[in-house]
């Protein structure tokens, strides 16, 4: 069965990992190269595995768009949303044997390296969700 393993970030995570002032720390490039290390070595134990479909990491939510319709017109609001902190910053697809073992490659990733305080006291979490093949697997 596949699954997706959902890694969320916010704003503030997207410019502190780019450089830009924050009221917290900012990645230095040793802490992007201990990042992009950690995450090559994931991806690449997936793909030696067999387990990796597929990976992609999105742009800041300051890039996002949502549509909605009122009154049967597109209603466009620009990114990032007062209303929420976090978004999806990118996913790993994964397809293994078990939802035990999604959790077990997904939980790996509570280990990503970043900056001594770069969390502040957030927790640093990632979803993992069976991906449906059909209507009869999207109810409980």
């Amino acid at each position: 069965m596949k699954y997706m393993i959902m890694m969320y970030g916010s704003q503030r995570d997207y410019d502190m990992i780019s450089g830009r002032p924050t009221d917290t720390v900012t990645w230095s490039a040793d802490d992007m190269a201990a990042m992009h290390a950690f995450m090559e070595a994931w991806n690449k134990e997936l793909v030696e595995s067999g387990e990796f479909v597929d990976a992609q990491g999105l742009s800041a939510p300051v890039h996002a768009r949502r549509i909605r319709l009122r009154d049967g017109v597109p209603v466009v609001t620009d990114g990032p949303y007062a209303e929420t902190q976090e978004v999806l910053a990118g996913y790993t697809i994964v397809e293994c044997a078990s939802f035990d073992r999604a959790t077990e490659i997904a939980a790996r990733l509570a280990g990503t390296p970043h900056p001594e305080g770069a969390d502040l006291g957030r927790e640093w979490y990632v979803d993992v969700r069976p991906i449906a093949d059909g209507v009869d697997e999207l109810t409980v």
